[in-house]
């Protein structure tokens, strides 16, 4: 057995401490550094997709065993026990249960539960602006998927705001901004799952340590769009205005139950799968039993399809599919890169400029999440990417993990729905467009370079996270059992 190699006492299997790369540590940064260009360039060229992304990885990954100055056997064994690693199949099976469980909600007509609601206050203008933002951050909290929202509220909310004089472009910024809101504190939400994941954190700790940074971000976010929201004017086509809000019923109301019985268990300590399994359970008995939908939305075989299997369970499923090959890769990356000492460089040369001073630790944090998901367009993935120099310079520095996680997620998630040329953004922007065509072809659709600066979730928290590091508002040490402290402990 090599210097390279050690032997697993509890499995008995071969494992890799260490790999040799030409490049020295840079050399083994390849796979990583690959990816993130890969997906720069192919979102400035508008081609971005989650497919893209895992071809990426892999070329990555490939990349980096040409590199390499050990044996390839090594490098190969090495991404394994990376690819192993519990943090990226603890992420991986989470996203398959909440994704099913986000379907069965919409099976059970949430959405159109939630816009009857603003269709019987009487609300328009900046008001139902403010409505819609309270609603989509609602929803996006129970189904925990910001894409969904966006997709959802754009298709319903967005043509119904229009029709009662809200501004085009405010409406679509507060559905961006209600879907940030969900995607940083929901319990099942996958930005969620892979912060705390990633930082050895339980998701209840985690949700509840966030949410003081949340509702900072939301008060004055709902207050504005209240403000500034009304100055789209009315549209004349009334038979197009009923159309929309005529077509709602309150019977999807009831699928709030799973959705407050999932927030209860996660929140009292139970397992995030024992959550969601027990809010999947009692969502599909309401949709058999009271509200729409029937159990062939749930789950129904059909031959002539691709998947011979259909309905919201394996929509849920297969959703994830993808993102969970992406996470493994890139967690498998990271792991190579601590295996070729890039980690370790990286670290030594942040600590040189950070000192003693944890400030400038949170700084370096929050500087590094919010480069990598300015240039990821997939929230999830960069935030994946960034993980590991999180975890690394937090752990440094006695920081305690839950204060990771959010430094994590809350900058992941309000980057995600900011720029132009985000996923989510180009999502809600096609949707809008889709729905004009088919439907309404009075709908203006407003440009993703207009509706940036207006998502007020995402700027207030991005900026609240930067104060938190600057001025440590917030911020808990880690005991040696991982307890929370306000004082530094001693080394």
């Amino acid at each position: 057995m090599t210097n390279n190699e050690e032997l697993d006492r509890a499995t008995g299997e071969r494992t890799v401490d260490k790999l040799d790369f030409r490049l020295g540590p840079f050399g083994a940064a390849v796979p990583l550094l690959f990816f993130v260009v890969w997906a720069i360039t192919i979102s400035v060229m508008q081609l971005s997709s989650e497919v893209a992304l895992v071809l990426g990885a892999v070329i990555g990954v490939t990349l980096g065993l040409l590199l390499c100055k050990s044996k390839w056997e090594d490098y190969a064994q090495g991404l394994f026990d990376g690819l192993a690693q519990p943090v990226g199949l603890i992420a991986m099976v989470a996203w398959f249960y909440a994704g099913m469980f986000a379907q069965v909600l919409q099976v059970g007509g949430l959405v159109e539960g939630l816009v009857w609601i603003g269709s019987v206050t009487g609300v328009e203008g900046g008001l139902f602006v403010a409505l819609t933002f309270l609603l989509a951050a609602v929803f996006s909290t129970a189904v925990g998927t910001g894409y969904g929202t966006t997709v959802a509220f754009c298709t319903l909310m967005y043509p119904a705001g229009v029709a009662v004089g809200a501004d085009p472009t405010f409406m679509f910024a507060a559905i961006l901004a209600g879907a940030v809101f969900g995607d940083n504190l929901a319990p099942v939400s996958d930005t969620t799952i892979v912060s705390a994941t990633t930082q050895n954190a339980d998701v209840p700790g985690v949700v509840r340590s966030r949410f003081k940074y949340s509702i900072a971000a939301a008060i004055p976010a709902a207050i504005l769009f209240g403000i500034f929201g009304g100055g789209g004017a009315s549209t004349t086509d009334q038979a197009s205005t009923a159309s929309i809000l005529d077509s709602v019923t309150p019977d999807g109301l009831i699928m709030l139950v799973p959705f407050a019985l999932v927030l209860i268990l996660a929140l009292s300590g139970q397992h995030l799968l024992t959550s969601l399994t027990w809010g999947i359970l009692s969502a599909i008995l309401l949709v058999i039993t009271l509200a729409p939908g029937s159990l062939g939305d749930i789950l129904s075989f059909n031959p002539e399809s691709d998947t011979v299997v259909e309905g919201a369970l394996v929509s849920g499923l297969t959703g994830y599919f993808n993102m969970a090959i992406l996470i493994l890769l890139i967690v498998g990356a990271a792991h190579l890169m601590r295996l070729g000492g890039t980690m370790a460089a990286i670290t030594e040369g942040l600590v040189k400029w950070i000192r003693n001073s944890v400030r400038r630790a949170e700084l370096s944090i929050w500087t590094i999440v919010s480069i990598l998901n300015s240039s990821i367009t997939i929230n999830t993935a960069a935030e994946i990417a960034a993980a590991p120099f999180v975890r690394e310079i937090g752990e440094k520095y006695r920081i305690h993990r839950y204060r990771r996680a959010n430094m994590l997620d809350a900058v992941t998630s309000a980057l995600g729905y900011i720029f132009p040329w985000g996923a989510p953004v180009l999502l809600g922007w096609s949707t809008i467009q889709t729905i004009r065509n088919q439907s309404y072809d009075w709908l203006p659709v407003v440009e993703p370079t207009a509706v940036f600066p207006f998502v007020f979730q995402g700027w207030f928290l991005f900026l609240i996270m930067l104060f938190a590091a600057l001025t440590g508002w917030g911020l808990r040490y880690e005991g040696k059992n991982g307890e929370e402290l306000k004082e530094k402990p001693e080394e």
